[in-house]
């Protein structure tokens, strides 16, 4: 740098002034003598992503309040219905075509007053549902005669599935009123885990909401969802109960709780088939709700509606497709500080007002009804009583039967788990072979040709461009012996300010580091560590948080603690940003282009490098590819592809660094390439899972085997 240069960019920052040897020189702020030094400006850097995302929030919540309150005729109502479906299904991603379900019977068992048989079918060719079929006994009086109405029972997340006792409970209830009943295991749940203990039949992974969660983020890579996958399976279990020849197929229900209920909701917004519903302790609050507390209610992956915050579409929008058909929407009061977020009761009663006054416009004001409980989450008896006495009431029996009232269920015994087993181990892969979700998703991968030249990366990434050209605002300055400290920060995005330390040398220097550490900034910054040590050996150094790390990583939220806690991690901030269509790995893109570009700006006469490792390295990457002011681009332990990520069984790659349907349009080693002629040195590729790659399974033109991160590695940039 000349000193004109490092004169010109001290002005720019504001607080500097040249040294002997020509360097910038900058003083600790003091104040006249007897006084205190002005007080240091830092921002609350901990609510950034959180009022960002609440404001992508609030535009989301206002955008579909202002749509259905519009909605004041039937015709008005039926377009929106129409909407909502048509949204979901391609929210959902690629729905399979239906093919052979291949059902078949592998035991049975007779109780008193009701049959179950044990079924296995495939949802898909290989893709093997396990389910028990409750039948009336023929005769009895309380149950009518066939054909009788169908009920499919959705399962929440318990580990074993149709196994659990409260959902045995319900099954057998229904049964015995008169109803057939097809109970199946959820993708990842009873004996569909397909993640087990190596000596056992459920979960290896701590929950049924990560048996769902781990393949999902991998899914949608390829453009598909656990949303999509589950519907699926709902549908067609739909099309095994209504080909059975004791049901009437102009009967049909459904009900569920907690998940089960969410895809109740999910198969109401699709299939006209239903007549009836009832949804107990489901998801039943909006994600961009009011008021939203960051990161929202988010949840397994399923659950979460990526990209519909853009769209004003939200969960409740699940449900009008279901007017003016019965529905029921039962809920725990307990839900609102015990399972779900604390804006669940309040989100749910708004939205229910809403859809009630759809069902009073439809002209069947009494074909929507709410029960609530004030028990713990879970399928407790009275929430069953309520199931049976709404399809009582409104699942006509036919024959010209009166309905009845129920106010008390019949005698239930749940079984044991074994008893319920299709296959004699418990484990559809170990008893029936075929597919799983993973393998689904690699099949897929493997089918999808990248090209060449990536695609438009603010557009993949759901990415804002910039308003205005970002600067460094310097709130402070302070020295060591051999390098002058400033602390800054850049306006990388509405309500996002980026904070960095700038080490710089106490001489003439030219070369320019920016630096992204997974811990954040504030790893390496003490006197004989290594940034002021690069300082030292002529080399500027700006360490940066980038939203989600280090002093950017977003504060507590409020309501109960377990929820607060629960809510905490960057995995559920990369999925309320995948939600409300701006991916973390985007927000993070753009945080480090501003910091680039402001540096760049300041100091325009150096030579500006970027060095990443681990989870860092891919927005690292993204930022390098857009941002030509980086000349040189170092990343340690850098993911070798995203295809990589997609095939692998196991893998440690954190969900901010998931792009959805990503392998269509870019991967990792064409984004590299594409940024030719600057070099991208990759300091020891890593797989998915975290293994370090030889260089014969790593595609990149600059590779070194030792994925330093020292002083001798970062000296040479």
């Amino acid at each position: 740098m000349t000193r004109r240069e490092l004169f010109e960019s001290a002005v720019a920052l504001g607080s500097a002034a040249i040294g002997a040897h020509g360097q910038v020189n900058l003083k600790p702020v003091k104040g006249p003598p007897g006084k205190a030094a002005p007080p240091i400006q830092y921002r609350q850097y901990s609510r950034c992503l959180p009022d960002y995302l609440e404001a992508l929030a609030a535009d989301a919540y206002a955008r579909r309040s202002r749509r259905v309150a519009a909605l004041r005729t039937p015709g008005d109502i039926r377009g929106y219905q129409a909407w909502a479906r048509e949204t979901f299904i391609r929210l959902a991603g690629r729905l399979p075509e239906r093919t052979p379900l291949n059902v078949r019977t592998t035991g049975a068992f007779e109780r008193e007053r009701y049959r179950v048989e044990k079924l296995v079918y495939e949802s898909r060719p290989g893709f093997f549902v396990t389910a028990n079929l409750y039948l009336p006994k023929p005769g009895l009086p309380a149950q009518g005669s066939a054909p009788f109405p169908g009920v499919l029972f959705q399962m929440g997340h318990a580990e074993d599935g149709k196994g659990y006792a409260p959902y045995q409970r319900c099954c057998q209830g229904l049964v015995q009123l008169g109803y057939v009943v097809l109970a199946f295991d959820p993708m990842g749940q009873g004996e569909r885990t397909y993640y087990p203990q190596a000596n056992g039949w459920l979960t290896r992974l701590g929950s049924a909401d990560e048996e769902h969660s781990f393949p999902g983020r991998q899914m949608l890579l390829t453009g598909d969802t656990a949303t999509g996958m589950q519907l699926w399976d709902a549908i067609r279990s739909l099309d095994v109960l209504a080909s059975h020849p004791q049901v009437d197929p102009k009967r049909l229900a459904s009900t569920g709780q907690s998940g089960g209920a969410t895809l109740t909701m999910m198969l109401a917004a699709v299939d006209d088939r239903l007549v009836a519903a009832a949804v107990s302790s489901g998801n039943t609050e909006n994600f961009a709700a009011s008021p939203f507390l960051s990161p929202g209610s988010t949840d397994d992956a399923e659950q979460d509606l990526i990209g519909s915050g853009p769209l004003g579409f939200d969960r409740w929008d699940l449900l009008w497709p279901m007017a003016p058909k019965p529905l029921l929407v039962t809920t725990s009061a307990h839900d609102f500080f015990g399972t779900y977020s604390p804006s669940y009761e309040q989100s749910g009663r708004e939205e229910f007002r809403k859809l009630a006054r759809a069902y009073a416009t439809l002209g069947v004001a009494g074909a929507l009804g709410h029960a609530e409980t004030p028990l713990p989450h879970g399928l407790s008896y009275s929430l069953r009583v309520a199931v049976y006495d709404w399809f009582e009431r409104h699942l006509s029996r036919g024959g010209g039967a009166i309905a009845r009232a129920i106010e008390e269920e019949p005698p239930t015994n749940p079984e044991s788990d074994e008893t319920l087993w299709c296959g004699a181990t418990g484990n559809t892969v170990r008893d029936f072979g075929g597919q799983t979700p993973h393998s689904i998703t690699r099949a897929r991968a493997s089918s999808i040709q990248t090209p060449e030249r990536p695609a438009d990366l603010r557009a993949l990434l759901g990415m804002e461009k910039p308003s205005a050209v970002p600067k460094l605002e310097v709130k402070s300055t302070t020295a060591y012996g051999d390098c002058e400290i400033l602390a800054v920060e850049v306006n990388s995005a509405p309500k996002v300010w980026a904070p960095a330390w700038l080490f710089l040398p106490k001489h003439a220097w030219t070369r320019l580091l920016l630096i992204l550490e997974p811990g954040g900034r504030n790893a390496r910054w003490r006197e004989d560590d290594l940034y002021p040590r690069l300082a030292a050996h002529g080399i500027a150094v700006c360490a940066a948080d980038v939203r989600g790390v280090g002093d950017l990583e977003p504060q507590f939220g409020s309501g109960a603690a377990g929820y607060a806690r629960g809510h905490q991690k960057e995995e559920d901030y990369a999925w309320a940003s995948l939600i409300l269509g701006r991916s973390l790995l985007g927000q993070r893109t753009t945080d480090i282009g501003a910091l680039a570009a402001a540096l760049a700006q300041a100091y325009p006469a150096s030579v500006l490098s970027l060095a990443a490792r681990d989870k860092m390295t891919v927005p690292a990457l993204c930022a390098a590819a857009f941002e030509a002011r980086i000349s040189k681009l170092y990343l340690a332990r850098h993911l070798v592809s995203w295809r990589n990520l997609a095939e692998s069984e196991t893998y440690t790659q954190p969900l901010a660094n998931f792009v959805p349907d990503v392998l269509r349009y870019a991967d990792l080693p064409e984004i590299a390439r594409s940024i030719a002629p600057r070099p991208v040195i990759v300091a020891g590729a890593v797989d998915a899972s975290g293994k370090a790659l030889p260089r014969a399974q790593a595609p990149y033109a600059d590779f070194r085997q030792d994925s330093a991160w020292d002083f001798a590695a970062l000296s040479q940039l």
